[in-house]
């Protein structure tokens, strides 16, 4: 699937500020940028560093007053969407280092608080079958409601209050997967049929020896994902993190299939 993105983000800074930015297209398997364009209002000793995990980039840099942002891309995505009823889990001594570190426990996903509930919910299932079987949990249960939730929420209040938005609804995802034995980690994306259109929030698995993507807000399906960068949950994967005061002016993300 080919996808046409433009991503256009303004700032103000009150004072100067460093700012990292994570909205570039990562070159990893399952898609292949065409074309990509990043501009900037002038800014300072702007580079890119690795993300987290060496997967995708981001951008460092120094601005002040008005900061607009914008970035284009062309991407074909050729990756499969994930049979779950034919993958199976590892048990957790086998993990490599890569999916160990995505068992544990993290700021936003405490999945430790969650082990009761999906021994009770789910005891019965394993892989593949398990991890569909809590993505359509949280879809039948939760409400997608923009302004629900804040920057602070974690998936423990998300549950208690079955609504939120997309990172709500990945951050649930990775809890449980963590609570039952399966690495879980959060992944920004881009997807065409999000509503409201935005930078999305899905989460990955692991089963296999591979990550698998999984939505729980049913908006996109693998096949239809590019992705961004990942992490252990939001604090890892935020399109604009700023160090000093920011006000957001004006986002606006859209992303159509070419």
């Amino acid at each position: 699937m080919d996808l046409i993105i433009n991503a256009e983000l303004s700032y103000d800074f009150d004072m100067p500020s460093d700012v990292l930015l994570q909205v570039e297209l990562a070159h990893v398997a399952g898609q292949t940028v065409r074309e990509e364009a990043l501009f900037t209002t002038p800014v300072t000793d702007f580079r890119r560093i690795p993300g987290e995990q060496a997967f995708g980039q981001r951008a460092w840099m120094r601005a002040e007053g008005r900061l607009d942002i914008t970035y284009k891309a062309q991407v074909v995505v050729d990756r499969p969407d994930s049979d779950f009823s034919q993958l199976q889990a590892s048990p957790p001594r086998s993990m490599t280092a890569e999916a160990t570190s995505y068992l544990m426990p993290s700021r936003y996903c405490p999945s430790d608080e969650f082990q009761a509930f999906t021994a009770a919910e789910f005891g019965n299932l394993t892989g593949g079958p398990l991890i569909a079987a809590m993505r359509d949990w949280i879809d039948r249960n939760f409400s997608y409601v923009s302004g629900s939730s804040n920057v602070a929420t974690t998936a423990r209040e998300t549950f208690v209050q079955r609504q939120g938005v997309c990172r709500d609804y990945a951050h649930v995802m990775i809890a449980f997967a963590r609570a039952a034995g399966i690495p879980a980690r959060i992944a920004s994306v881009y997807a065409p049929h999000v509503d409201p259109p935005d930078f999305h929030a899905v989460a990955e698995v692991w089963l296999e020896d591979a990550w698998h993507l999984v939505d729980a807000t049913g908006m996109a399906k693998p096949s239809e994902i590019a992705m961004i960068g990942v992490g252990r949950d939001a604090a890892d994967i935020s399109f604009l993190q700023s160090f000093g005061i920011a006000t957001m002016v004006r986002q606006q993300v859209t992303v159509r299939k070419a």
